[in-house]
């Protein structure tokens, strides 16, 4: 007569789950696998690491209209009181959406908007300032810039811009193989006859659809009978094809149930019965490095230990975060008794009645399947709870039809390379939290952060009365409320020329005469631009494209490598990047606005941990053109 397994102490939930987690993921660490496929069949992969672009978009000016490509000076004083005429070849070329533009060609004209006056002949009533209609080189693409961070789950969107930034194979996680092992001399297979005791087989077939949509691979076993040596034998044998394998059923307390027995016999268990409401005989262990989990029989049981143990388990091979499900307030419409020694799950249904949320409680039996079917959520009574009343507002976590909780940082503002970088280590240090970062300039991320719609704004702007960059302006548009700012680094500011410096160009006072690409307004780098113009007593219409924009460092960098512009202010380590020469005109300070409430975000001080951390530093030193002496050393601006 076999022994039973009593298992006289139970551990909590969360401690289980932390414990075994960190018990298994240290070996998961320095082996998890990767593998190159290509990007086209990359569709909901997790990328290994950061993905760069091999080229730009678009690769060449490009026409953004049907029409005509001009030379803008050509078009200068057309109005409709005084029309200009334009001969083909001499002044204009027919082009089409999408066509190259070369110079001396620096504008479009829509077709609708020329009248033909003769066969190579067209009249316009309107000047064509320079760069209009036209898309300019590394608008939408840098070649260099990161396309995806690391542990980026890929998206139809994604596949499209890793094409169109040149790349044709991605790195990803490889997917894990999950062993599956059905267990029980009553269960047989649903497509057999069952007889007196028997009990169809369902539950592997639940956890190869689980691991499927998880991300992994299942591998079924067939069923094997309650015997030792067997089921020793088939775990042995799944763990040998498989990164981890789940045991269904013989977890509990009988005498039958062996897999406990043998899991300590091949390898250690960490815990073996967790207070958890239905699922208490759940079994963590680890067999040669490998995580072997043994489930409970009962399908409820099953489903439940699956989320909360397996689950992340998966979640270290595959990049996933594990779901978390969206918690909203209900009031209970009957009464609900619970032991104080389990976390308990009861399945409920949700419902909208006038402006409350409604919980009513479905079956609790581990065995009643139908009820996750049904149900909307569940009510979790937590453990050294007795359970709640009817009518007494309860939390309840929805499992369908909600979005899920949102980990990612949101970063509005001035752009730098240093952004992709923290981008990239973020969800690589601490698994699950993200940075999204939109280049808009220093004001327009301040303007965002003043309307509730960013974490935090890069700035780097300087006041031109006090010679400070930063803590004025924040003064200023946030008066009479506290602020902080987390320090960045120091940077270099400069004009970026062509390899060689063919126009000879030596200082602000030279972009008088060459062609300048400028940064948009607001952005920190125009407010320089302008400081040092006005100091040396040079008006903004002198310079021969002040008014052409351009959203970041690396698409002011692009223009100039294309010969599409002769200079353009930007930092250092972009000029780099592409290869370009480098007049230095300034040190400045990028740093990161913010409200001291966004300090406490969990994202937000790991962020900072990186932000301080010898890793970001040692990445940035090898950047060039920065100094991280004060980086992540927070100050309050009142």
């Amino acid at each position: 007569m076999g022994k039973r397994n009593l298992y006289l102490n139970t551990t909590p939930v969360e401690e289980a789950k932390e414990r075994y987690l960190k018990w298994i993921g240290e070996d998961l660490a320095k082996n998890r696998e990767q593998e190159l496929i290509p990007v086209t069949e990359s569709l909901g992969r997790i990328t290994a690491e950061a993905v760069y672009a091999g080229c730009s978009s678009p690769l060449f000016n490009a026409a953004a209209m049907d029409g005509i490509a001009v030379i803008s000076k050509h078009t200068a004083g057309a109005s409709e009181s005084t029309p200009v005429t334009l001969k083909e070849k001499e002044d204009y070329l027919i082009v089409d959406t999408g066509d190259p533009v070369y110079p001396p060609y620096d504008a479009v004209i829509m077709a609708e908007d020329l009248l033909e006056k003769g066969e190579s002949e067209v009249q316009i009533l309107a000047a064509a300032p320079a760069w209009q209609h036209i898309r300019p080189i590394g608008e939408d693409i840098v070649a260099g810039e990161m396309l995806l961070c690391s542990y980026h789950k890929i998206r139809p969107i994604d596949i499209g811009v890793l094409l169109s930034g040149g790349i044709v194979k991605v790195k990803v996680l490889k997917r894990p193989k999950v062993g599956i092992l059905p267990t029980g001399t009553e269960i047989v297979e649903p497509d057999q006859k069952a007889g007196e005791g028997n009990i169809l087989e369902s539950n592997s077939r639940m956890f190869e659809a689980m691991v499927t949509e998880g991300g992994g691979l299942p591998m079924r076993h067939s069923i094997v009978e309650d015997d030792y040596e067997k089921i020793k034998e088939a775990i042995l044998e799944l763990l040998k094809q498989n990164d981890m394998v789940l045991v269904n059923a013989g977890s509990s307390a009988g005498t039958e149930d062996y897999t406990v027995h043998i899991l300590r016999e091949i390898g250690e268990v960490l815990i073996h019965g967790a207070a958890i409401k239905p699922g208490k005989p759940v079994i963590l262990a680890k067999v040669n490095k490998k995580p072997v989990i043994g489930l409970p029989g009962y399908p409820v049981s099953a489903y439940i230990d699956f989320v909360n143990f397996v689950e992340p388990v998966m979640g270290l091979y595959t990049g996933e975060r594990h779901r978390e499900n969206q918690r909203v307030q209900a009031v209970l419409s009957k009464r609900l008794v619970s032991s104080l020694k389990h976390r308990e799950y009861v399945r409920v249904k949700v419902g909208r009645v006038g402006e409350k949320l409604v919980a009513a409680p479905l079956a609790r039996g581990a065995g009643a399947a139908m009820s996750l079917v049904r149900a909307d959520g569940f009510c979790v009574i937590e453990q050294n709870s007795e359970g709640f009343e009817a009518g007494e507002t309860v939390d309840v976590d929805l499992y369908r039809s909600r979005e899920e909780i949102d980990h990612t940082l949101v970063c509005i503002g001035s752009h730098d390379l240093i952004l992709d970088l923290l981008a990239d280590m973020l969800p690589n240090r601490f698994h699950g939290s993200f940075l999204s970062s939109t280049h808009v300039g220093s004001m327009g991320g301040l303007m965002a952060l003043k309307r509730g719609e960013a974490h935090f704004a890069p700035i780097h702007l300087l006041d031109e009365e006090t010679g400070i960059y930063n803590t004025a302006y924040l003064k200023r548009l946030f008066a009479g409320k506290e602020m902080a700012l987390i320090k960045g680094v120091r940077r270099i500011q400069g004009i970026m020329v062509q390899k060689g410096n063919p126009q000879n160009i030596q200082g602000i006072e030279d972009l008088k005469r060459v062609r300048y690409i400028n940064r948009q307004r607001g952005a920190g780098t125009r407010v320089l631009l302008d400081y040092k113009l006005g100091r040396l007593g040079i008006k903004p219409d002198e310079i021969d494209g002040y008014e052409t924009e351009a959203a970041t460092h690396m698409a002011v960098a692009a223009l100039v490598k294309s010969g599409s512009v002769d200079a353009g202010m930007g930092i250092l380590s972009a000029a780099r990047s592409l290869e370009l020469d480098f007049i230095p005109v300034g040190e400045e300070e990028y740093d990161f606005a913010l409200s001291p409430s966004t300090l406490e975000l969990k994202e937000m001080k790991e962020f900072l941990e990186i932000l301080t951390g010898d890793e970001f530093k040692t990445s940035v030193e090898k950047i060039g053109g920065y100094d991280c002496t004060e980086s992540g050393k927070v100050i309050f601006v009142h």
